[in-house]
């Protein structure tokens, strides 16, 4: 039978896992809730007036008289609920929010996630293809920031070989490589 005091630092220990794990995943506060989980592209006649969260990426923004139309590709999203940078799109989908919404400010390309209640379709074009809209009355209009590029550095283990930069021990003749490489998210 273990100690007490054994015990006590595997029981710190858990403790600060545990908040460790919970601190890396933050819903920023006006997307935090339940909704329904289905995507845009699931969304049927039977699921109008459900609460949704849906995000992705800006495709057009439509002003109209007394409302703001934003035409989304729909994305998954992330533990923060942000979209997710892929190549597999969920649908599209309208979301629309009484007033003006400036189209230089909710720019295509640009990532969202929004809120709000399922009211309905509407028929639409994308080019000669007939689709059908999912239109999402919003309560939230999340734009995130645009995502930094991140580096990653590449340190060539042979850099300060004696033989540099004329000869490698063991792959012949020396050619010189990019001391780093810049990948794009």
């Amino acid at each position: 039978m273990p100690t007490p005091l054994r015990s006590i630092p595997a029981v710190i220990l858990i403790l600060v896992l545990g908040a460790l794990a919970t601190g890396c995943a933050t819903v920023p506060a006006p997307l935090a809730g339940d909704y329904a989980e289905f995507h845009p592209d699931q969304a049927t006649e039977r699921s109008t007036g459900a609460r949704v969260r849906w995000g992705g990426t800006i495709v057009d923004t439509r002003p109209g008289p007394e409302t703001t139309c934003i035409e989304i590709l729909a994305r998954d999203l992330d533990r923060n609920k942000r979209p997710r940078s892929t190549d597999q799109a969920r649908g599209r989908f309208l979301a629309c929010r009484d007033g003006f919404k400036d189209p230089a400010v909710f720019v295509d390309g640009r990532e969202i996630t929004v809120t709000g209640r399922l009211t309905g379709f509407v028929d639409g074009k994308i080019g000669e293809f007939e689709y059908r809209y999912p239109r999402v009355d919003t309560d939230v209009l999340y734009l995130w920031a645009p995502a930094r590029d991140v580096v990653h550095h590449y340190y060539d283990p042979w850099w300060h070989s004696p033989w540099y930069p004329y000869y490698h021990p063991y792959r012949g003749p020396r050619t010189r490589v990019s001391g780093h490489v810049i990948i794009r998210r």
